[in-house]
């Protein structure tokens, strides 16, 4: 049987930043935050977090961090994924190196890939190390859908324990659980879907809106571990216009433009991301405020 690597949600942290270079003051606030209200996972270096834009040096450092100040509380899950199967197996390593617990590997984007190759790149990364690997399937970023039947074929190695599932399909959903349930873990990758794909067997999240509200994002599932499918699915679709929000310019846009607000983290971003826009960044400063988030 595989371990699993946590259960609830796990925050896509965001990577603070300012022009001088990578802000660990602010990460540690941010990371208290999470702490504070009992997260179960914390996701460093990944999409949110604007990997593709650090430094090897940056975003080992940055794993590094997140791992000492943690100190085992949670598990550290590091984005390691790259459209090079090398790369990605060199990020592995030294994540593992650092202290990692997990990884979360994202499918190559940009000269992409067949289902062939996504079970040979995956599998290689996956032999690298001894840790367990979520495979991140993300089609709007990458250009590639893991198919189902490629799915099935991923869930037979050993360290290749988990699915984070943001394609959006549901139907693509029932079809990998059909064919999956038991053999590897499904989180959603989507705020908007969590009790979605918990209904098809799904164990949790990995979250950008619980970077700025970790309690209310992990009622979501602690109230569908106890039963309470009516209770969580009012709380997702509570949150629907606010999860819209975050997401209505290119993520991490809208995240940090939100904990910059709440004085977690300055907002700088690293191009070719831009500010916010004013009228959207209203809208969602006043979503925040109707959450009772002091902005």
């Amino acid at each position: 049987m595989k371990k699993t690597i946590f259960k609830g949600i796990g925050t896509a942290l965001v990577t603070p930043m300012t022009e001088k270079g990578l802000d660990y003051g602010a990460m540690e606030r941010l990371l208290q935050m999470q702490l504070e209200v009992g997260i179960d996972a914390l996701i460093v270096c990944a999409t949110t977090g604007e990997a593709p834009t650090l430094t090897d040096e940056e975003h080992i450092d940055m794993i590094k961090f997140v791992v000492d100040f943690v100190k085992g509380r949670v598990p550290v899950i590091a984005g390691t994924g790259s459209n090079y199967t090398d790369h990605a197996v060199d990020m592995s390593r030294m994540a593992r190196d650092v202290g990692a617990d997990a990884l979360l590997c994202v499918t190559p984007y940009y000269n992409k890939c067949t289902q062939d190759g996504l079970v040979a790149s995956f599998t290689k990364i996956a032999d690298a190390t001894e840790l367990p690997m979520i495979v991140y399937n993300v089609p709007s970023r990458t250009g590639v859908t893991i198919k189902p039947d490629t799915y099935v074929k991923l869930a037979q190695h050993d360290r290749i324990v988990g699915i984070k599932e943001a394609g959006g399909d549901i139907s693509a959903v029932v079809d990998t659980m059909s064919k999956c349930a038991g053999k590897i873990d499904l989180y959603s990758g989507n705020d908007d879907q969590i009790v979605p794909l918990m209904a098809m067997g799904g164990i949790g999240c990995i979250s950008v809106l619980s970077n700025i509200l970790p309690r209310e994002t992990k009622e979501i599932t602690d109230k569908f571990f106890a039963g309470d499918i009516a209770g969580a699915a009012a709380a997702q679709c509570r949150l629907k216009p606010l999860i819209d929000a975050l997401f209505c310019e290119v993520n991490p846009i809208p995240v940090k433009a939100a904990l910059e607000a709440m004085g977690v983290i300055d907002g700088y971003l690293r191009l070719p991301l831009t500010p916010m826009t004013q009228p959207n960044r209203e809208k969602l400063l006043s979503l925040m405020r109707a959450e009772g988030l002091k902005v």
